[in-house]
């Protein structure tokens, strides 16, 4: 059985939202989707989500392509991976080549977990959302 792990914000849910999680189901047996705690958000993203935490999850759950929900308290994969053992990570490749995500990559390569990254859905995304929330 072929376990998948994702992760998200998921303010403002949209469709990138949901091209990942219904991608990275195809790709999977069971996806496993971590949903970032506000104290994560603020940690990286130095701001407070639109929508709290959760509520988010609530939505997520809703959506039929998590099997399972549970909170990312942590930006660490590696310990993700320690509590949750899954097959595959699956990520937007906007990140793909980052410092972080090599790293992230070679730690779960050493574990046998492969790393999939998806195209980043283009001309959406939460950012885009509040910035045009704020500027009216």
């Amino acid at each position: 059985m072929i376990i998948g792990y994702t992760t998200g914000v998921f303010d403002m849910f949209h469709v990138g939202h949901l091209n990942l999680l219904r991608r990275a189901r195809e790709n999977c047996d069971k996806l496993i989707v971590g949903v970032s705690t506000d104290e994560v958000v603020r940690e990286y993203k130095h701001h407070d989500p639109i929508v709290p935490f959760n509520e988010r999850v609530e939505i997520v759950k809703a959506i039929r392509y998590a099997d399972e929900v549970v909170p990312q308290t942590s930006m660490d994969k590696f310990a993700a991976w320690e509590k949750l053992h899954f097959n595959r990570l699956f990520h937007g490749n906007d990140w793909k080549g980052s410092a972080m995500y090599n790293e992230v990559e070679a730690k779960l390569r050493a574990v046998g977990v492969e790393v999939v990254y998806f195209e980043y859905t283009k001309g959406t995304s939460s950012t885009l959302l509040s910035e045009r929330l704020r500027n009216g």
